[in-house]
């Protein structure tokens, strides 16, 4: 994903990269403390995962009546 413009990340994730990087720190932190606990392993990197969520919901805003209701949609 470092090869895209900033542009079009945006548009396919819904959010800047720093935002992301912020989140990846997180889920990074957060995912060190699960594997403290033990665990499988997971087939996709960090990165790639949380690419993934953020696409679900830019697709399907309709799940998530948060959005709408913050936008006054419903």
């Amino acid at each position: 994903m470092k090869n895209i413009e900033d542009e079009k990340f945006r548009r396919l994730t819904g959010v800047k990269r720093s935002p992301f990087e912020k989140m990846l720190d997180i889920l990074r932190e957060a995912e060190g403390l699960k594997k403290a606990k033990g665990g499988g392993k997971n087939t996709l990197i960090l990165e790639d995962r949380l690419l993934r969520a953020l696409e679900y919901i830019r697709e399907y805003p309709y799940l998530f009546p948060y959005k709408s209701k913050r936008w006054g949609n419903g």
